[in-house]
């Protein structure tokens, strides 16, 4: 054998060595993730199409996703992470390398792009630990479950944020997730879904949020409205106190989403944020439109939405509530098609596709049977 030819070996087997370590198999295909393309306004702004036309690797721990990510050629060459099993504090350390920035105890998506983590095989968890996007562009999040992730006790990842997105992050699509927690803030729990500091062109997409004191905010505070354009269809909030979401300045586009017990607000637009809200169903809740806890307005288009025993407060100083018949105050251009179903068949199609390991599946819109996704050209 050739010393050239040894030396190869050495070197493969070496990388074999160190990928059964972290927990990834080494890339073998130039392959996009499963079928299925981003919606909402996360096609803006030149679309989000994530490690599309990269190799796709697999791992099974944190660990592995930040060698996957440190092992690139540069830190934007496209990559597709398959990953399969529990992601945890115990398994996820920090990587280091030209191509990436990582952080131990939290999914670092930091000062990248185009990259895609989608679950497969029999699923992906990431345990108490969060995904952290910051300073990103183009990333999809497919198929996982996001759960108890604290911001205070122990152990602690990514502010208490299922999954952030902070600091100039630009088309961000995540999609078929389920995001939970045990208990709000009290219990050490912040948001399931947080965008802040000129965070733009994200969709959430077929996902649950639920048991949770926050589902989520775009804009940190009445001065962060730097952030906007964001697109929420086909997913059910359950079991939440606030904050589906909560809109500080920017666009939201809300339709074809199912809420069920908001204890005390739900859509929450205010200092200056402007809401289109089709085709929703809101059951057994309070205060599910509006704005509130703040005397700086928000505003909201509304039709086709569906109020099943919902309950609404008096408006007050720092209260106002749609309720108990909203009417628009603002009117909102959507410049993407989308397909609406009929509030009426929310529910189900929203209980047949929404959230990790449902197979994808999507509505054909006008209250059609659930499908797969469409295979994406390849040209």
């Amino acid at each position: 054998m050739g010393r050239a030819v040894t030396l190869r070996l050495q070197a493969a087997l070496a990388a074999m060595v160190t990928a059964a370590a972290v927990g990834v198999v080494l890339p073998i295909t130039q392959a996009s993730a499963a079928a299925g393309t981003a919606t909402g306004f996360a096609t803006g702004n030149g679309g989000t199409t994530g490690g599309a036309g990269g190799q796709t690797v697999r791992a099974t721990t944190g660990t592995a996703i930040h060698a996957a990510l440190c092992g690139r050629a540069s830190s934007s060459t496209p990559i597709t992470i398959e990953v399969e099993g529990t992601i945890n504090h115990g398994n996820t350390s920090k990587v280091s390398g030209d191509s990436c920035n990582t952080a131990a105890g939290v999914i670092e998506l930091k000062q990248i792009s185009n990259v895609t983590i989608i679950g497969v095989g029999n699923g992906a968890v990431f345990d108490q630990l969060g995904i952290h996007i910051r300073e990103a562009r183009n990333i999809i999040i497919r198929n996982v479950t996001v759960r108890n992730v604290k911001k205070s006790g122990s152990p602690t990842s990514n502010g208490g944020d299922a999954i952030g997105m902070e600091s100039d992050v630009r088309n961000v699509w995540v999609d078929h997730v389920t995001l939970e927690a045990s208990g709000g803030e009290s219990e050490g729990y912040d948001g399931l879904f947080d965008m802040k500091n000129n965070t733009q062109y994200v969709t959430l997409s077929y996902s649950i949020l639920r048991n949770s004191g926050r589902g989520g905010l775009i804009g940190s505070s009445e001065s962060d409205r730097s952030n906007g354009y964001v697109t929420f269809h086909h997913n059910r909030y359950e079991n939440i106190d606030s904050r589906t979401p909560l809109l500080r300045g920017g666009v939201a586009h809300i339709y074809n989403n199912h809420y069920v017990d908001l204890h005390e607000s739900g859509i929450n637009s205010r200092a200056g944020g402007r809401a289109k809200v089709d085709n929703n169903y809101f059951e057994d809740s309070k205060d599910v439109l509006g704005t509130f806890y703040t005397d700086e307005a928000g505003y909201w288009q509304v039709g086709g939405n569906i109020f099943d025993n919902v309950t609404w407060s008096s408006p007050g100083d720092e209260n106002n509530p749609a309720g108990p018949d909203p009417q628009s105050n603002t009117s909102v251009s959507i410049p993407y098609p989308y397909n609406l179903d009929g509030a009426t068949c929310v529910p189900d199609i929203v209980r047949q596709t929404a959230g990790a390991n449902k197979g994808l599946l999507e509505s054909g819109g006008d209250c059609s049977s659930p499908q797969e996704p469409t295979t994406p050209p390849t040209d």
